[in-house]
């Protein structure tokens, strides 16, 4: 499979690189220009109203990539709900309003299984993934919004796997440093 827009890329097991070891990359973006995405599986110590003054939420905040750390970015399954939103497919959406946003967060209506927040992104210029697929360091699988959404997040690098079959499978078994297996 080709990486495309609402596509997972999947770190090969002994990627060497401690941004993505093991991370499960959520594609909004995929052209000529380049690509753009989110890591869905790796959670910090920071929750949403540590970083926004005004949001009272403890939803936890993810690390999105290495590229501009600095600025927070959500993906959710609440389609038209939030004006603004963008469908990146199989009902996941990536933005949208966030005024009408954080109304929804301070009064309860939103949890950890409808959105994700992240800190930075993950970025590739023009022909950058491209190369790296055919040095073999992806696997790209389907997403879906019950996936993304309901698997918990230390599980989801394995259960995506998994789910691909075949040698991908076992692959979800391989130990994180097979010098200790």
């Amino acid at each position: 499979m080709t990486p495309l827009k609402g596509k997972l890329l999947i770190a090969e097991p002994f990627l060497n690189d401690p941004n993505f070891d093991r991370s499960v990359v959520f594609l909004c973006q995929h052209n000529a220009n380049g690509s753009l995405g989110f890591v869905f599986n790796q959670a910090t110590t920071l929750t949403l109203s540590d970083v926004i003054e005004d949001t009272y939420s403890e939803l936890p905040l993810h690390t999105g990539g290495p590229v501009e750390p600095n600025t927070l970015h959500f993906i959710h399954r609440l389609g038209t709900e939030i004006d603004e939103s963008v469908l990146v497919g199989n009902g996941i959406y990536w933005s949208g309003n966030f005024e009408q946003l954080k109304t929804l967060l301070n009064t309860g209506r939103l949890t950890a299984q409808d959105i994700r927040f992240f800190v930075g992104y993950s970025g590739w210029a023009a022909g950058q993934l491209l190369r790296e697929m055919q040095q073999k360091t992806w696997i790209v699988a389907d997403a879906d919004a019950p996936l993304l959404f309901d698997t918990p997040t230390p599980a989801l690098w394995r259960e995506v796997l998994k789910r691909k079959g075949g040698e991908y499978r076992s692959k979800a078994h391989y130990p994180t440093d097979p010098r200790l297996n």
